[in-house]
């Protein structure tokens, strides 16, 4: 448990790293671990909430590499409140969802182009699919990739990732 939750703060201080109003700075490097990367850029605070909720925070402190599919406040706003309020209520399925953006080891933008998917912590998943210069994660469209933090990389997405129900 203790990788998952890392590989989360990871990402989540690598995106907040970088502006995400640009795609300038791809192949930038946060600084600190995830956690306060993601804290200090102020884009994250859903994420940041939902994985000191879940108790993922100390554990993505820890070393990697991680790499994070890191939702903007933007991304959950898209998720309904019912949804949200849910998984709040229920601190394994929160814990699921939140591992379900994270994969062991550091992967790269030319990377996960190369890929067709990748296991996450949580155990399922993830479909990977290049169309043009666009890579999705699902239906997640990823907007600013390589954002580099001291334990991993996290790419910026704009979409939650909901992990199938079976």
């Amino acid at each position: 448990m203790k990788k998952t939750a890392l590989l989360l703060v990871i990402a989540v201080a690598a995106l907040a790293a970088a502006p995400l109003g640009s795609t300038a700075g791809t192949g930038s490097r946060g600084s600190g671990d995830i956690v306060a990367t993601a804290t200090a850029a102020g884009k994250f605070t859903t994420l940041t909430k939902l994985l000191t909720r879940a108790g993922l925070v100390s554990a993505l402190k820890q070393p990697g590499p991680y790499t994070v599919f890191a939702p903007t406040d933007a991304a959950f706003k898209k998720v309904p409140k019912k949804t949200l309020k849910a998984l709040l209520a229920n601190k394994a399925k929160l814990k699921a969802l939140l591992l379900y953006h994270v994969v062991a080891g550091k992967v790269t933008a030319a990377d996960v182009a190369k890929l067709r998917s990748a296991k996450t912590l949580n155990g399922k998943r993830v479909r990977i699919r290049v169309s043009g210069s666009n890579v999705f994660v699902n239906t997640a469209k990823v907007v600013k990739p390589d954002v580099m933090a001291t334990n991993g990389v996290i790419h910026v997405v704009n979409r939650v990732l909901i992990p199938p129900a079976r």
